[in-house]
């Protein structure tokens, strides 16, 4: 397949790209490497795959790209591009949300509208169009309320797929990642975050109380959920993928400290935007597109732990 990936200098679309040439197909990657987080990261990402003749790499921009040049013969696209980050969505940074999150979607699902040899449109939606859910596990028919400007935007673009699915015909399907984690992974996020501070004997800062939860999914599952869903996905559908367990803060520091037994928390106040607790039921990407989360929270942590030692961190 000729594949489209945007976001492909990021964690998840670099660690895609990976897997698809490693599969056998032409990828042509996007990215414009917006500067939320250090812009050596991404190159270190793209490092491997620019050595290889299947991979096409193009910095631009999906709000103004030439998108009808980039789409040509592609049969596959891998939505993976976003302003990420549930705290920095406030105030004056959300017009980058905008941009990026709902106007380079709405762009790319117009370029799709006239592209003949499309054949799936996979687009990374996000669990915190969730919010504070209404029951948990949370199924795909929960309604979406989210508690953050970031879950808003995902949500919007969610809602174009659909659109585009339901009149123009364009093969889209949303996946709503819960918390995805592993090598590559932002420096933001929270696993980076204490597992660097760890490895530095700094204390962690932690943000509420430790009692919140979350449902974290290794980056091997998400990607396999991507081509699953490339082959097997219904136009216009919506899948919840999760890591099939959920695990509090203080659960995880717990954890931590078998590796770190030095470890030290401090707590701070609980932001704005987060959600309390996520649970995915994912019976509906099981059923429909063989998932199946294959890492367990144990092992992925380790998995992440070598992967930082390894960069000196």
């Amino acid at each position: 397949m000729k594949c489209l990936v945007t976001g492909a200098a990021g964690f998840i679309g670099s660690s895609l790209c990976e897997r698809l040439l490693a599969e056998g197909h032409d990828v042509r990657g996007i990215d414009c490497f917006v500067p939320y987080y250090p812009k050596e990261q991404k190159l270190r990402n793209l490092a491997m795959l620019l050595k290889n003749s299947d991979f096409e790499f193009i910095e631009e921009d999906l709000s103004i790209a030439p998108l009808e040049v980039y789409l040509q013969d592609v049969e596959w696209i891998f939505h993976q591009a976003a302003q990420a980050g549930v705290r920095a969505s406030w105030g004056e940074t959300f017009e980058t949300y905008i941009r990026h999150n709902i106007l380079g979607t709405q762009r790319l699902l117009e370029g799709a509208k006239s592209c003949p040899t499309l054949k799936k449109f996979i687009y990374a939606s996000s669990s915190s169009v969730y919010g504070d859910a209404e029951s948990f596990p949370t199924s795909e028919d929960a309604r979406p309320q989210p508690v953050s400007p970031y879950g808003v935007t995902k949500l919007a673009g969610e809602h174009l797929c659909v659109l585009s699915a339901m009149h123009f015909g364009v093969p889209t399907v949303s996946l709503r990642y819960f918390t995805v984690y592993g090598p590559r992974q932002r420096p933001d996020m929270a696993f980076h975050r204490f597992i660097r501070a760890a490895l530095a004997h700094k204390p962690l800062t932690l943000y509420g109380d430790g009692t919140q939860s979350r449902d974290f999914t290794f980056i091997s599952d998400a990607v396999e959920a991507n081509l699953q869903a490339a082959e097997r996905g219904e136009p216009g559908a919506v899948y919840n993928i999760g890591g099939g367990a959920v695990i509090s803060i203080n659960a995880l520091f717990d954890l931590l400290r078998t590796h770190f037994p030095w470890l030290n928390v401090e707590r701070s106040a609980a932001q704005p935007g987060e959600a309390r607790h996520t649970s995915a039921d994912i019976s509906r990407a099981m059923a429909a597109l063989g998932y199946r989360p294959r890492v367990s929270i144990e092992e992925g942590l380790d998995r992440e732990i070598e992967w930082l030692r390894s960069l000196g961190a």
